[in-house]
């Protein structure tokens, strides 16, 4: 388990203080999916609370990854309805648009144009999108460059950057389109050791500002210490949901028990 330590964010009972409020901004209400013959999500039902920060975790080919990315219509669902931010998700494209600009996503590989420096990878969907004045996207990237500590790489190509620096830079560049919602899929998986707890440090740091969170990941110190609920998936399924106390000291579903087992 990754330490997370000398946090300077305020805390209750060893968490971070939640932001979640009542209103729910994200709703799977019996969601299904298929890729081909193999049912990937089975039945979905989840409600996410605005300010709330989620963890999933489970086996590989859990369906995890797939959650997340139907929430941002990267993954289309065949059945069932999903709801973000008072729109529903389906083939209008004007609906799937406007999600976009306000669900930021962080993947394994980062993503970034090797052919863009830092600056203009952080500056592009704001200028593009949003249609803001390249000035005011400068000044947007170059604020979001310095709360992720790495201001001084502006004028490098990603290839110049190490893993974690690339993963900050891709946490960044989110950031700019000032998102409701942040999705993170395994962001730490493809970092070598040393660098995962810079990443994880600026995703304790973003949780810390009210920041409405899905992050999937195998990093259970991040759990323990972010996470409003975790959720353990199966076999395209939502076998067990709690607060962490509960969740990592008592947890109900034997499918649970030996997951914990097996990466604690």
């Amino acid at each position: 388990m990754t330490e997370i330590k000398d946090q300077e964010t305020a805390k209750a009972g060893g968490q971070l203080v939640s932001a979640a409020s009542a209103e729910v901004i994200i709703e799977f209400t019996q969601v299904n999916k298929w890729y081909g013959d193999f049912h990937v999500l089975k039945d979905i039902d989840l409600s996410v609370h605005k300010g709330e920060r989620i963890v999933v975790c489970g086996p590989s080919g859990s369906g995890k990854s797939t959650l997340i990315r139907c929430m941002n219509h990267l993954e289309e669902h065949q059945s069932g309805s999903i709801v973000v931010d008072g729109i529903t998700l389906n083939r209008n494209l004007k609906n799937i648009d406007h999600i976009r600009t306000e669900v930021g996503m962080v993947f394994q590989n980062f993503n970034l144009f090797p052919h863009l420096t830092i600056l203009e990878n952080l500056t592009l969907g704001p200028i593009w999108t949003r249609k803001m004045p390249k000035a005011d996207a400068h000044d947007l990237a170059v604020k979001y460059l310095e709360r992720v500590k790495i201001p001084e790489q502006a004028d490098k190509f990603p290839g110049q950057l190490s893993g974690g620096q690339q993963q900050r830079v891709a946490i960044a560049r989110s950031l700019c389109m000032n998102p409701k919602i942040m999705l993170f899929d395994e962001p730490t998986s493809a970092l070598d050791p040393e660098m995962i707890k810079e990443v994880l440090e600026v995703m304790i740091e973003l949780a810390d500002t009210g920041m409405t969170m899905i992050v999937v990941t195998h990093e259970m110190g991040f759990a323990e210490t972010v996470a409003d609920r975790v959720l353990l998936m199966d076999q395209g399924q939502i076998v067990e949901e709690n607060e962490p106390g509960e969740f990592f000291n008592n947890p109900q579903h034997e499918r649970t028990k030996l997951f914990l087992s097996q990466i604690l």
